[in-house]
């Protein structure tokens, strides 16, 4: 029987040993931004400067938008790009554009039947919006052309850090843990923060930064594995399929991610 423990200890060490994850850079492009929001797989990439969001095309024009009453906008998110919301935490406001950046909804939270103080926003499915309730401290799933709450999910006891979500799932930093919930507002998972900050994510894969430091989380797996990141500020990340982008203020660095 210690025989048979002994194996399967080495069986098992032998497996973490092998899960690493190597960083090749693919390419650096200089670029002054505020923040990096999306970079698509067709390599378009949506940044903003001061009051102005710019659509950037792969070797094509860059197209632009801007509101000048609301100002510097606190966050963009570009997952659906139909859909681009931009969220002006002091106006307590959202705008949605359209892909060639028209204004095609305005959410103004302040004059709602129902007001909602709101500290983050990510896209939803359809016409909604996953929204922080700061009065509540709820995260609620807010349709926003029939202004109506569709899910509302238990209080956190936390601040919240960050909020990120694709079609299926919304994942909300606390300075507690990270949260996974389903689009019916069901947590499925609930993870220790160790002083991460913030998060990145793409097809259920996420990676989370501490310090200066990034860990890598699989959809298949709840083991957290260090990425060896070359010495460089890391102001942003954001990761596409297996690519990682990091923007250090000055050049949007692109890294191809390989699992081995």
């Amino acid at each position: 029987m210690a025989f048979i423990r002994y194996i399967f200890f080495l069986f098992t060490t032998a497996i973490i040993a092998q899960t690493q994850i190597d960083l090749t850079l693919v390419d650096s492009t200089a670029i002054k931004a505020d923040q990096i929001v999306a970079v698509d797989n067709f390599e378009t990439v949506y940044y903003t400067t001061n009051t102005i969001l710019h659509k950037k095309p792969k070797d094509k024009p860059s197209i632009n938008y801007s509101n000048v009453q609301l100002g510097i906008p606190t966050t963009v998110n570009a997952f659906n790009p139909l859909k681009i919301n931009m969220f002006y935490q002091d106006f307590n406001t959202v705008v949605i554009l359209d892909n060639r950046l028209a204004e095609i909804f305005k959410v103004d939270f302040n004059t709602i039947p129902v007001y909602k103080n709101v500290s983050h926003v990510s896209t939803g499915y359809d016409n909604t919006l996953w929204i922080f309730n700061q009065d509540i401290q709820q995260l609620q799933l807010y349709d926003y052309k029939n202004d109506n709450v569709r899910v509302t999910t238990i209080p956190v006891q936390s601040n919240v850090l960050d909020l990120k979500s694709d079609y299926n799932y919304c994942w909300m930093l606390t300075e507690n843990f990270l949260y996974q919930y389903t689009y019916f507002g069901s947590l499925i998972s609930k993870i220790e923060n160790k002083d991460y900050t913030s998060l990145a994510i793409h097809n259920e894969n996420i990676i989370l930064k501490t310090g200066s430091s990034l860990v890598y989380k699989s959809k298949k797996s709840n083991d957290l594995i260090p990425l060896k990141t070359p010495k460089l500020l890391i102001n942003q990340f954001l990761l596409t399929n297996e690519t990682l982008y990091i923007y250090d203020l000055e050049k949007l660095h692109k890294y191809q991610l390989k699992i081995k």
